[in-house]
């Protein structure tokens, strides 16, 4: 195992903010060029989209689109600041201590770095998370309020931040707990094993998620007897698909905004409507979005997205695996000693460059599919109700027609409609 691979003088604090610093500017380049697009007022509706989407809800939509992109800016900066603030007052460390004296006074002693690392890992989340309160805040009670899409209510909003507080912390603490377990009975070679470990997690994370995590919530509807759910059932059968539910939950009571999805592995798949889908679109607009969804089942994409991370993982602990005994780099952010999760908390800084990259090569995957999974609808006979829930979608959720395409190409994970469109229509 290489121990100080860059040596004990490389100088890991200034490497690491100039890269922070180097990343942020030129994603906020982006958003520029994306800013700068909505804001020009000779950008009407795309041709292909004449006829389908006025010029008023094309305006809507650009000043919707102006005001996320506002906030953007203001949040972004001050999310960088305070990562800024962290590495230069040495905040980690503190953090550090504080769970310390966490568990001396809990009357917890000896050798406990798994134990410490649990509640440091718990303490950074809180504080993340706490710190993005208010933009949540503003964004759902401002913005969305604005643009007519926001329906959670003050207590509501309250409700879920706490919820979502302690399901983070209740699922962080074997995440952690089992990493550095792993870590330690791997020995030199832990980063053969602990994508496994994570992989059996994020399936048991998958299972839990429709029966135990989005009940808390949402409220699922067994979807009611019917046209619909006779359609729904026929095109599962025509496909083969292991239907065994179809709910619809209650979004409309957080947002006006619609979607659809399926979860569940192996024989238990389980369809989920919002229940503002049912409102916005026809019965085979309805369809033709499950048959997208069921594209991406049908080419089996959810698991070469785990692939993906598999490969990602790999990637990052062996190298990481050079990392984890280097005393120069735990020295520069401030810390005397060296856990294992603070370091590799410490080496996921170094890592940025190549994480953005795999980022914009997932996003750039991730399209592909949504390709594919809109050219399968199609072959099962539904491109025009495709199109058409496409753009009903896009024109409800005022959706951005006219992205940068540099912008999109480095954030979306959807591709633009305009190109969705075009492929959907063209002649094989």
């Amino acid at each position: 195992m290489a121990i100080d691979p860059f040596g004990d003088v490389f100088p890991y604090r200034n490497a690491v903010l100039a890269t922070m610093w180097t990343i942020y500017f030129f994603e906020q380049y982006l958003a520029l060029r994306q800013h700068l697009r909505l804001a020009n007022p000779k950008l009407g509706v795309p041709t292909v989209l004449k006829g389908e989407i006025s010029e008023e809800d094309h305006e809507q939509a650009k000043k919707y689109g102006l005001a996320k992109s506002e906030f953007e800016f203001v949040q972004n900066f001050f999310n960088q600041v305070v990562a800024t603030i962290t590495i230069l007052l040495d905040i980690m460390p503190a953090f550090w201590k504080v769970s310390s004296d966490i568990l001396l006074t809990l009357g917890l002693t000896g050798d406990r770095e798994i134990l410490q690392s649990v509640v440091f890992a718990i303490v950074s989340t809180a504080v993340s998370t706490v710190l993005s309160w208010p933009f949540s805040l503003y964004k759902n009670f401002v913005i969305e309020e604005k643009f007519g899409f926001n329906k959670t209510t003050l207590p509501l909003f309250i409700s879920d931040k706490v919820k979502e507080l302690l399901l983070t912390s209740v699922i962080i603490a074997p995440l952690v707990a089992g990493i550095l377990l792993v870590i330690q009975w791997g020995g030199k070679n832990f980063f053969l094993y602990v994508g496994g470990f994570i992989l059996v997690f994020q399936v048991i994370m998958i299972l839990l998620f429709p029966t135990v995590i989005a009940p808390l919530f949402n409220k699922f509807t067994p979807l009611e007897e019917g046209e619909l759910k006779t359609m729904i059932s026929a095109l599962a059968a025509k496909v083969n698909f292991p239907l065994t539910k179809v709910f619809v939950i209650d979004g409309s009571k957080r947002s006006s905004h619609s979607n659809a999805y399926f979860t569940g592995l192996f024989k238990d798949k389980r369809i989920v409507l919002f229940d503002t889908l049912l409102n916005q679109q026809t019965h085979q607009e309805i369809l033709a979005v499950l048959a997208h969804e069921l594209g991406h089942w049908q080419k089996s994409h959810i698991l070469s997205k785990l692939v993906v991370l598999q490969v990602q993982f790999f990637c990052l602990f062996y190298t990481f695996s050079h990392f984890i005994e280097s005393k120069a780099m735990y020295r520069a952010f401030g810390f005397d000693t060296q856990p294992v999760l603070v370091g590799l908390v410490l080496f996921s800084y170094i890592y940025q460059p190549i994480d953005s990259i795999t980022s914009f090569l997932t996003n750039w995957i991730s399209r592909m599919h949504e390709f594919q999974a809109d050219a399968y609808a199609k072959k099962l006979g539904y491109a025009e109700d495709l199109k058409s829930g496409l753009i009903k979608l896009h024109k409800k959720n005022l959706g951005n027609l006219i992205p940068d395409s540099w912008y999109s190409a480095w954030h979306y994970s959807h591709p633009p409609l305009v190109e969705r469109l075009a492929a959907i229509g063209k002649v094989e």
